[in-house]
């Protein structure tokens, strides 16, 4: 008997009804003949709901205790699941991270998966039971449990995946699958049939919201086939494989997409001193502190000082501007900001082989008036810093210059 993972985002299971509806997909799945371990998120916003609640009790709440208290929301959905199988004659049984042997380590609120004990589940499984399992959470050492951070129920579902030799895993949503821009600013926007662990992981990092990059980087080294599909229809979606199947993209004539991000802002360190280890002193801080630095840019050394900028999440601005200003002023110069902006991204394989998609998306922007604040590049993707209020012109006019409503994808 084959094994399948499915994974049910918030919105697949936001209300009774939704999950009565995953209840008959999950059920007609079963009765396929196909062995079946089922992971879901919280219901709708129910983890948003959580942590003001959190921040209405306590200004400070224990990072520990925010974990026992986020873990809830997974473990109501899956008893919900459970029920929803039995009434319609379908074996199934719920497991919370820890009773799925799902092993953590690191920090409460961002923990990594360390190990998985498949034991229980693969009896399950042998019994003919579907098994639910929680996912976003697992268990420390010490016996707590730890969450895995936004995003944790795909890494859970792979991670699963791979642990079981899964046939596939399948990542159910709200969305028809990969596509080649947001269908919401460019409805011309085509859906992506096939696409490279490496596109998937760059496209989500750079602000698709399709599925967590760490999921698909788990999916890339343990080689899980992982599809992508909408929870309310049976349209194919979106697969992400690598390996042959997917040789035609080296050579192929387009990009995989155009994706953007809005929750951008943007630290400058100017006229400070620079020598060996002066990186460090700035980014070290940061690190300690848990914030995430995205685009790096130094300017050349000029009469012996230069200027750093950085680029951070929105929420991250005030923390970031604050360590970084205290190492600028023992430097010599001072920290500036900008926390308005927004992040449009050409992603494709081999993008360094091919310097005319860089030169044709600064073109575009041009063209437009739109100013480039920041720019990063790698071999599969360029990504441009700009004001947030031009981003989706500038996603709408890149769809439009690199044709990808007219290319196969």
């Amino acid at each position: 008997m084959g094994v399948v993972v499915q994974k049910y985002g918030g919105s697949s299971v936001a209300t009774a009804e939704h999950i009565k509806a995953v209840a008959a997909r999950v059920g007609r799945a079963r009765r396929s003949g196909l062995g079946l371990v089922v992971v879901v998120s919280a219901m709708g916003k129910t983890t948003d709901r959580l942590l003001r609640l959190a921040g209405e009790v306590s200004e400070s709440p224990s990072p520990r205790e925010i974990d026992q208290l986020l873990a809830t929301g997974e473990e109501q959905s899956v008893a919900l699941l459970a029920m929803a199988l039995h009434a319609q004659g379908v074996d199934a049984v719920s497991l919370t991270g820890p009773q799925a042997g799902m092993k953590t380590s690191g920090r409460y609120g961002s923990g990594v998966i360390s190990e998985i004990e498949p034991g229980r589940m693969q009896k399950l499984l042998a019994e003919g039971k579907v098994v639910i399992v929680a996912g976003f959470q697992g268990m420390n050492a010490l016996g707590d449990v730890m969450t895995l951070g936004r995003g944790g129920s795909d890494t859970t579902a792979v991670a699963l995946a791979a642990a079981l030799g899964a046939d596939r895993c399948e990542v159910f949503t709200d969305v028809d699958g990969v596509y080649t821009a947001d269908p919401r600013i460019v409805p011309e926007a085509r859906r992506i049939p096939v696409v490279s662990p490496a596109e998937m992981a760059e496209m989500s990092w750079r602000g698709a919201r399709v599925m967590h990059p760490r999921a698909v980087e788990l999916g890339a080294l343990y080689g899980v086939e992982i599809h992508v599909r909408s929870s309310f229809h049976e349209e194919p979606g979106t697969t992400i494989i690598g390996g042959n199947e997917l040789e035609e993209l080296e050579t192929r004539e387009t990009l995989a997409g155009i994706v953007h991000d809005l929750d951008v802002s943007r630290v400058t360190l100017t006229g400070i001193r620079t020598g060996p280890g002066t990186m460090s002193r700035i980014f070290t801080p940061l690190s300690e502190r848990g914030l995430s630095v995205d685009v790096i840019v130094e300017s050349g050394p000029k009469e012996g000082t230069s200027d750093v900028a950085f680029t951070v999440s929105r929420g991250d601005y005030g923390e970031a501007k604050r360590l970084a200003g205290a190492v600028a002023e023992d430097l010599g110069g001072k920290a500036e900001g900008e926390e308005e902006l927004g992040k449009v991204s050409v992603v494709g394989t081999g993008m360094l082989n091919r310097p005319g998609y860089a030169s044709q998306m600064f073109s575009t922007l041009g063209e437009a008036g739109i100013p480039i604040r920041m720019v990063s590049t790698s071999e599969i993707q360029v990504t441009c810093v700009i004001r947030a209020e031009q981003v989706e012109e500038a996603v709408r006019l890149l769809h439009r210059d690199f044709r990808l409503e007219e290319r196969d994808v």
